[in-house]
């Protein structure tokens, strides 16, 4: 029987974790999903040709703040299909979907997140996370319940998870932690955690960090999932891995990310750069922050400027060799930790998938190809599909699965964002497909495209 697909990803090496699949096959698409997978040819209304690509799933980025056209536009550049912000999250659930329901080129989706609704209950003036009353007092019972509440709601109206994060909400109790914890508990969500540890440095390190999260889900039963393990553990990042491995030893569900670079980002907002002892802590001195707007490095006296406009601050902090622990662990996935504003912020929005496959799979050889697209694709939608059934779909080249797809040249691959031009597209990601519309074609982003769908739990 000759069947003419929509589309037809003729030649390419495809590529599955999953099923292990790893061989020259066709590809058919019909109706935004993979009906066939040939190794034969098959025929198309419209074929690309991808000899010589390996074509992969698309990649699902867990960790995502730019949600808006900028960013998914950087992004999509870089073979990312699913933009989800799961740390931050947000307030209202409906709201956000409804943003951008019709006019996204990329699939998106949201937690139910505790910064955002603790800005809501205790009002606070910050952006992205909170720089006055939501991060530095402790919430009263009414309050406390209030915010139990929005993040109950969140998660009946389709939030995909519940985000936290506590290093910026630092008067949040450790029963206000556990409360949340138990909410998402009830909804079998996963608590997707910037954890309040940072470093081997104490009060409060991460190790401590980690202990907190790690017994709020043994107590309550919620699963984990630790955000930007190196950023956060840097130092620690070989015994939190440990930590993680012997939880899960014992039954229980915990999971980790990382990106491959060796600075973070903030807001210069965010508590823990308030804290006197900041330098200490994150073992950083003025000179190893950078101002994302013009590029300077600090001084004490511009510190203090910035520290009233709130913009976004760049450290140089990580250790290379952390960076290689924690993306070539198997318990790491890969996320971005993405946000750009008018093309100024971190390289990580534009090029942490393409730099995995560039540099650290085909020039440095720690980390096999599959398991790059594994960290990438496989291991996000697995994370995620116990709640949301859409996710069984998504990260896996397969019949039924949707036609989020990417087809790269491996020879080639590689990022080339910089901290001083942080939006500059990879080299190498020749195709993307969001639910089999191309929105790259020939390494060029396709204007106009939409064909972004909401990611969400069904609604309760």
């Amino acid at each position: 029987m000759n069947n003419l697909y929509d589309v037809v990803i003729s030649r390419g090496r495809v590529m599955d974790p999953e099923s292990g699949l790893d061989g020259v096959r066709d590809v058919g698409i019909t109706d935004g999903r993979v009906v066939a997978i040939s190794e034969g040819a098959l025929e198309g209304r419209s074929t690309i040709d991808a000899t010589g690509l390996v074509v992969s799933s698309g990649f699902i980025d867990m960790h995502s703040h730019g949600q808006n056209r900028e960013n998914y536009e950087v992004q999509a550049r870089d073979g990312v299909t699913s933009c989800l912000e799961l740390e931050v999250g947000a307030a209202d659930i409906d709201a956000w979907y409804g943003e951008r329901e019709g006019s996204s080129l990329v699939n998106f989706g949201a937690s139910a997140g505790h910064i955002p609704v603790r800005m809501k209950v205790i009002p606070d003036p910050g952006n992205i996370v909170p720089i006055a009353d939501a991060a530095y007092r402790e919430s009263t019972d009414e309050e406390m319940a209030e915010i139990l509440g929005d993040i109950e709601r969140g998660l009946q109206r389709g939030g995909l998870a519940v985000g936290f994060g506590i290093a910026y909400t630092i008067a949040a109790s450790r029963w206000e932690i556990l409360e949340v914890f138990r909410v998402a508990a009830k909804y079998d969500a996963v608590c997707h955690v910037h954890m309040r540890g940072s470093g081997l440095i104490g009060p409060m390190d991460s190790i401590e960090g980690m202990e907190e999260i790690l017994a709020a889900s043994a107590i309550t039963g919620a699963r984990l999932h630790l955000v930007h393990i190196s950023s956060t553990g840097r130092q620690a990042v070989p015994k939190l891995l440990q930590m993680i491995e012997e939880a899960r030893s014992r039954g229980m569900d915990v999971t980790t990310e990382c990106y491959p670079y060796a600075a973070g980002m903030t807001e210069m907002g965010a508590a823990f750069l308030a804290d006197d002892d900041w330098q200490t802590k994150l073992g950083i001195s003025y000179e190893d922050m950078e101002w994302t707007e013009t590029g300077e490095r600090l001084t004490a006296r511009t510190f203090a400027e910035y520290s009233e406009t709130n913009g976004m601050v760049i450290m140089h902090m990580i250790p290379a060799d952390i960076v290689d622990i924690a993306v070539t662990s198997p318990l790491t996935s890969i996320a971005t930790d993405g946000y750009l504003e008018d093309g100024k912020g971190h390289p990580r929005t534009a090029g942490s998938y393409s730099r995995v496959l560039g540099h650290f799979v085909r020039e440095r050889g720690i980390l096999t190809l599959m398991d790059a697209l594994r960290k990438s694709s496989l291991m996000p939608a697995q994370r995620l599909e116990h709640r949301t059934p859409a996710m069984k779909r998504k990260g896996r080249v397969q019949v039924g699965a949707d036609a989020d797809l990417v087809a790269f040249d491996p020879d080639r691959i590689i990022d080339r964002a910089t901290y001083a031009e942080p939006a500059l597209p990879p080299d190498g990601m020749v195709h993307v497909l969001v639910n089999g519309v191309p929105v790259v074609s020939g390494g060029v982003l396709q204007e106009g495209a939409t064909p972004g769908r909401p990611v969400r739990t069904p609604v309760s």
